[in-house]
């Protein structure tokens, strides 16, 4: 049986994450991690991770160039790579967005 899940973490005033995964048991199946920063009455999106081709994949985003294309990132199971990419983002997020302002 599949469960969906899904919820946002405040990182900083500006900045937010949204993550949204699936399981199977106890595997993760699929899942999107996105990281926001607003300003300006706006929201952008500064990276997302994903495993949308069923490999750990990352896009990053720039103010200017929109959504690059995507890069794998870590050759482990989607599980693992859905707890490396929260991580990434919550002790690098004021850099990512920095490299989005770009």
């Amino acid at each position: 049986m599949s469960q969906r899940h899904a919820f946002e973490r405040q990182l900083d005033h500006d900045a937010r994450l949204f993550v949204e995964f699936t399981t199977h048991e106890r595997d993760v199946v699929s899942y999107s991690i996105i990281l926001t920063v607003s300003g300006e009455d706006e929201i952008h999106t500064v990276r997302v991770y994903d495993a949308a081709h069923a490999i750990n994949e990352m896009h990053r985003h720039t103010r200017t160039g929109g959504k690059q294309s995507g890069e794998p990132f870590h050759g482990g199971t989607l599980g693992e790579g859905m707890r490396i990419a929260m991580a990434e983002c919550v002790d690098g997020y004021r850099r990512m967005i920095e490299g989005w302002d770009r």
